[in-house]
């Protein structure tokens, strides 16, 4: 079996996306000793490798704090971007990968291997993603330490964005409207493929400081990928309607209002679309690292594949893993309360007899196809205009329907703690003048001479200057029609599902 010598420590940065998360769960399983460096630490508790690493929390902008990281390190993985970060992002993304590479230099990194996007040369100017991508590996490279660029185009994964797009446009869509260039090529390459080429290349006996491309065996037109996930899913023929018209920003905020996608990571996103990714020979991985041995996924299995593994609940992460963007305001959480911060709050307290196991199976229940415990049509609207702001929306979803964990997204919330049978505190990533949490606490008690089962439901808020108090005014009305319904119909639910386990205990 083909190991990362022990000698090696590997560093994976953005360890709470969609590839670092599964590369990470990978290299372990090669017995490779692994730290990771993320800005946040309670995004990742939820991890079941999370006791398996070494943890270091710091951020890629800030040099004092990516020296700790590579202490050590014989190879790091540099899997960052600020893809959706405003419309400046390149120039955040490359004022990181130079503070990554004078630290990496620093630190005596012996490889720095750095995933990023095929740009084909050709008529069309690169797009500023494919540019930034692009000049994210020359700035890493500036400071002497081998840097391996391997580029891949199009990833098909369960909760990769890519297939996120093409499957909410695909499901939803009989009839699309399109830019001409979706008649340009694409070389997809399945997740587990790309996990393959990165693991292998932790292995390489010596530094490599070269630019290598990966991609599956098919080459597809962007609407020919449409035409086979439909298939794929044995949906009917989609009509493609190809029209020369459609602007980047027509199309990204289609595709905002359409899939889980917001309009922030959609826009740079469709503007890579308008340039080819095939995989060019002259710069094919399998010069260093040889195909698996059962070889590359077609497009059709790996669609297969995520599709399998969305319907099976079995989605190990997803793009919506990583960072939003949100206003300033709202980056900071849990300010303390000696700042002096005003926080507001609306609170429901309700005593039941339900089970203290039925009432958090409810409440880790919540949100996506479930819904949100009556008044969806409100919940619906709110996502709405945040989806019209250029926010995530509801249509996020969850991972799995039936238990969450701590760091991942659902809907527009993010779990930022969770203890089971205890407490579930999400934090608002909507579109905000400030910051907003909720919280659901239950507990076993005695209430009234009696023990019983108490659901505390708490909303609270952190205004930013006047705007701030004056939404939360204006909200107000609406927590009034929403949260007394939501505890109530979580104790609803919760006895249900003691009825349910009474019913199915007793003898026949």
């Amino acid at each position: 079996m083909d190991t990362v010598p022990q000698v090696r420590k590997v560093l994976v940065t953005g360890a709470s996306g969609y590839v670092g998360s599964r590369l990470v769960t990978t290299l372990l399983s090669q017995g490779a000793l692994v730290r990771v460096l993320v800005r946040d630490k309670e995004k990742i508790v939820g991890q079941p490798w999370y006791s398996k690493v070494e943890v270091v929390v710091g951020s890629a902008t800030e040099y004092s704090q990516i020296i700790p990281a590579l202490e050590g390190v014989h190879t790091a993985f540099y899997l960052l971007h600020s893809i959706g970060a405003g419309p400046r992002f390149d120039q955040l993304e490359q004022k990181m990968a130079l503070t990554f590479g004078q630290a990496a230099k620093d630190a005596n990194v012996k490889q720095i291997i750095y995933l990023g996007g095929i740009v084909n040369s050709g008529s069309n100017k690169a797009s500023q993603h494919l540019a930034s991508r692009a000049s994210t590996g020359t700035c890493l490279a500036k400071f002497g330490v081998p840097v391996l660029q391997i580029r891949a185009g199009i990833i098909i994964g369960s909760g990769s964005a890519s297939f996120e797009m093409i499957r909410h446009m695909t499901h939803r869509l009989p009839v699309m409207i399109t830019p001409k260039w979706v008649n340009n090529r694409t070389q997809p390459i399945a997740i587990r493929d790309v996990l393959y080429y990165l693991s292998k290349a932790a292995n390489l006996p010596e530094p490599v400081s070269e630019v290598y491309d990966i991609g599956g065996p098919d080459i597809f037109t962007y609407a020919n990928l449409i035409e086979e996930f439909a298939r794929v899913s044995k949906l009917r023929k989609r009509i493609i309607i190809k029209v020369p018209f459609l602007s980047v920003w027509l199309s990204s905020l289609w595709i905002g209002l359409v899939t889980p996608v917001p309009v922030a990571l959609a826009r740079p996103l469709v503007g890579s679309l308008a340039n080819e990714s095939v995989v060019d020979k002259k710069h094919a991985i399998s010069q260093i690292i040889p195909p698996p041995p059962s070889g590359l996924l077609s497009v059709s299995t790996a669609f297969e594949l995520a599709i399998s593994k969305v319907e099976r609940h079995e989605v190990e992460s997803r793009w919506s893993d990583a960072d939003v963007i949100m206003p300033p305001w709202q980056k900071t959480q849990s300010d303390p309360a000696w700042a002096g911060e005003a926080e507001f709050h609306d609170e429901q307290i309700l005593y039941t007899d339900a089970s203290l196991s039925s009432l958090w199976k409810s409440i880790e229940e919540i949100g996506g196809s479930r819904g949100w415990y009556g008044a969806d049509s409100l919940w619906w609207l709110r996502g709405l205009l945040d989806r019209l702001m250029g926010g995530v929306g509801l249509r996020r979803g969850r991972r799995d329907p039936n238990f969450l964990r701590q760091g991942e997204s659902l809907d527009f919330w993010r779990v930022e703690s969770l203890h089971a049978n205890h407490e579930l505190t999400l934090y608002a990533e909507m579109i905000l003048p400030g910051k907003a949490w909720l919280q659901f606490t239950v507990d076993e008690m005695e209430h009234e001479g009696r023990t019983t089962r108490r659901l505390n439901l708490k909303a609270s808020f952190q205004p930013k200057g006047v705007g701030g108090r004056l939404y939360w005014g204006a909200v107000l009305p609406f927590h009034h029609l929403i949260f007394p319904r939501m505890a109530k119909n979580i104790i609803k639910e919760a006895l249900r599902k003691d009825s349910e386990l009474r019913n199915t205990k007793a003898p026949e």
